[in-house]
């Protein structure tokens, strides 16, 4: 099974293009894909997926309510919120669900069980299929501040697939965070134009930060300059995929429609792209393998008792 995160700096580079497209080629060779909208706030990869919706569920936040008459006015709820959602006002509690991050620490330390945890809608889950993908997205609910609870509910709605494609949203922030956690590979999608160029070093910075394994697709590869590939190349990131400007695919896109399946040389651009992605993070996936039971075999080595491995050295 492999996780891949489509990411990019950005909005308007072609991330839901290539994610979309790359779901689709990876369905039509025969394996089992989901795709999964992470976008909540703006999601569009049913435009071009035109998925069939068979499921639609709340997503929940818990947040506290008061319960009336238990409260003491003690104000140890208020204390322990670093945001200011809940603020002690006499004996009866006030509560900004817009402002409660849902970490459960006032109803933890209330002493007179004068809090609860009760269901608070903040979106809606969509699940369905389009053709022999698995189509899975949130839409937040319009003034929902937060977006990760939401982010978070989609990824755990999703099944064990061969392949999970999950189309991220824009930039480096929270969302972005919250919807890389966890894959195995992150495909950063840029341009080459200095603003490209920008908030790629931002999304490379973030998926450093974190750890993750991540290459590059550079869409409209034959516009701007070449300081992209001049910043990969000095970085030793790998630039998985080049993908020229074309109208024949800015036409499909403007109908909504999957490029791969009607631009035969974006198609073949984007098999290209999905077998070195496999090939990837297959590698990847062994090279971490490989050094997991190397360090398994240095730790049972060093929990030896001390006559045990003398007994082995001497023979």
């Amino acid at each position: 099974m492999m996780r891949i995160a489509i990411a990019s700096g950005k909005g308007g580079t072609g991330k839901t293009i290539v994610a979309t497209n790359l779901a689709w080629t990876a369905a039509a060779l025969g394996h089992s894909v989901a795709y999964v909208d992470c976008d909540v706030e703006e999601p569009n990869g049913h435009l071009f997926l035109q998925p069939t919706i068979t499921q639609q569920t709340s997503i929940d936040q818990l947040l506290p309510t008061v319960q009336p008459g238990r409260c003491t006015g003690c104000g140890l709820c208020s204390q322990i919120c670093r945001y200011g959602a809940i603020a002690s006002v006499g004996q009866q509690p006030l509560v900004f669900p817009d402002l409660c991050h849902a970490c459960g620490g006032c109803v933890w330390v209330c002493p007179n069980q004068a809090l609860v945890e009760s269901p608070y809608s903040i979106g809606q889950l969509r699940v369905g299929s389009a053709g022999p993908i698995l189509f899975l997205e949130g839409r937040l609910h319009v003034g929902q501040p937060m977006s990760p609870p939401a982010i978070r509910a989609v990824k755990k709605a999703a099944p064990p697939v061969e392949w999970t494609i999950l189309d991220c949203p824009p930039g480096v922030s929270c969302p972005v965070v919250e919807s890389v956690r966890g894959t195995d590979f992150v495909l950063l999608v840029t341009e080459p134009t200095p603003f490209g160029l920008y908030d790629l070093k931002l999304a490379v910075e973030m998926a450093r930060t974190l750890g993750l394994k991540f290459g590059v697709v550079v869409n409209r590869s034959d516009i701007g300059d070449r300081e992209v590939w001049n910043f990969c190349t000095r970085q030793a990131i790998p630039i998985l995929a080049e993908i020229p400007h074309d109208r024949a695919v800015a036409e499909a896109y403007s109908r909504g429609q999957l490029a791969a399946a009607v631009v035969p040389e974006f198609g073949r651009r984007i098999r290209l792209l999905w077998e070195t992605l496999g090939l990837q993070v297959r590698r990847l996936k062994q090279e971490t393998s490989r050094s997991t039971v190397g360090q398994g075999a240095s730790s049972a080595s060093a929990a030896r008792p001390l006559s045990w491995q003398q007994g082995d050295r001497g023979g």
